[in-house]
């Protein structure tokens, strides 16, 4: 089923269901695969003036080991200023255990254009490394910046090569926590010597992507594709509108493509019976999301609309835009146990994908704590579920970790010598999933 709305000349969205709606004698657990499609906007032409875009770039002591790494950052930021589109506002912050405007300056943003690319540039060539590393103040820096423009994409890129030594955990937590919903942010950690959990954590809060840049001269075509990216979003703050009935409760809501992220926690109520759970801003894309509800228990024959998703946008004013796309939810009752115990090929691959993350991440904090056969059981289990969903480029990254033996069985022994930039990448892009073919 679908459903298209076009938002002031925006993408065109569609919402699609995949599910095996039926049910056994007393079933209560309904999952389905609700797919989001964005298509037809107005790109290339792009969001022009409706943008806001600040690049936060770690310029703490350590980014001066090596020496070229600070230089191959300013070349980084500068390809990115470069691909701004015209009329994009634009800001950048020097980030150390203090966050400092280096361009333009005066708590506002620039305009992006000929001169003012110009100027950044030339701004960014008197960027050095000194200095600890206080991320929240960045963050915090950026949220004022984007806060004074009149747009309705506000984005920010971060760039650390450190860990956030200079402030507590809480205190990034609260900063995380204070931005959350006012810009959507993209993190990079280049080299080695940051941590991923404080990294991905940042991008998961902001609904941003998060990645490794482990050698620092690809930073460049990194930054770059990100600032494309960025350059196609042209409606900000969607959100997935839940809408269950009496008795029913939702079990979660996640995210299962391009990546695994968790979006139960973020819900906020939108009236009787309705929660919307925010996705971020959207170009031409598409995204899966998991849902999985539990619904009174029923008599055979029986059926109900289990839930009801549809997709709202904020205004700037405040109130919200109904996008028109929308998707239902069915549970059926059924004696037929053909039919009750099959698996929806969509839901039954994403099931997978999740529990492929999850084993990743749980066999390298095992592996770390000296735990080798428990972290041997855990990534033989992630070997043999990125070979079931044909997950090509997880299994890629797992074979630098470990030896497979016999990928179908998940039969694997743990590499003597790993590179910690093998490991950091397996762990950073462990929650990255291939699409099912539908």
């Amino acid at each position: 089923m679908a459903n298209f709305a076009k938002p002031g000349g925006g993408p065109q969205f569609s919402v699609d269901v995949y599910q095996n709606e039926y049910l056994p004698e007393g079933g209560r657990e309904v999952n389905a695969i609700v797919t989001v499609t964005a298509r037809g906007g107005t790109a290339p032409a792009g969001p022009g003036a409706s943008a806001a875009v600040v690049l936060m770039v770690d310029c703490s002591g350590s980014m001066d080991y090596p020496p070229t790494k600070m230089r191959n950052a300013r070349e980084a930021t500068a390809a990115a200023v470069d691909t701004l589109r015209d009329g994009v506002r634009f800001g950048i912050v020097d980030g150390t255990h203090v966050a400092r405007e280096v361009y333009p300056g005066g708590g506002r943003l620039a305009v992006a254009g000929p001169a003012t690319r110009a100027q950044a540039k030339q701004a960014l060539r008197r960027l050095g490394a000194g200095g600890g590393t206080a991320i929240g103040t960045w963050l915090r820096l950026a949220d004022r910046l984007l806060a004074g423009a009149d747009v309705s994409i506000r984005h920010g890129i971060l760039l650390t090569d450190g860990r956030n030594e200079h402030e507590s955990a809480a205190e990034l937590k609260d900063t995380l926590d204070a931005c959350a919903g006012r810009f959507t942010c993209d993190a990079r950690g280049v080299g080695t010597d940051w941590e991923v959990k404080e990294v991905t954590g940042i991008a998961s809060a902001l609904l941003g992507t998060a990645d490794i840049v482990a050698d620092p001269a690809r930073l460049t075509e990194d930054f770059t594709r990100i600032m494309e990216s960025t350059m196609g979003k042209e409606v900000a703050d969607v959100a997935l509108r839940v809408w269950t009935p009496v008795g029913t409760r939702i079990k979660f809501v996640k995210q299962v493509a391009p990546s695994v992220a968790e979006l139960t926690d973020r819900r906020t109520e939108a009236g009787p019976r309705a929660g919307d759970y925010p996705t971020g801003s959207w170009g031409e894309e598409s995204r899966d999301y998991h849902l999985c509800v539990e619904v009174p228990a029923a008599g055979l024959g029986q059926e109900m609309l289990a839930a009801r998703v549809s997709l709202v946008a904020a205004r700037p004013d405040g109130s919200v835009q109904n996008l028109g796309a929308q998707g239902l939810v069915r549970a059926v009752w059924t004696d037929d146990m053909a039919a009750s115990t099959s698996l929806n090929a969509q839901v039954a691959h994403y099931t997978g994908q999740a529990e492929l993350a999850q084993a990743i991440r749980e066999g390298l904090d095992l592996r770390k704590a000296g735990d080798m056969d428990g972290a041997t059981a855990k990534l033989g289990r992630a070997v043999q579920l990125a070979g079931v969903s044909g997950n090509a480029d997880t299994a890629k990254l797992l074979a630098k970790v470990v030896d497979v033996v016999d990928a179908p069985t998940g039969t694997v022994r743990l590499k003597a010598k790993v590179t910690e930039a093998d490991e950091m990448t397996l762990e950073t892009r462990s929650t990255k999933t291939v699409r099912v073919k539908k």
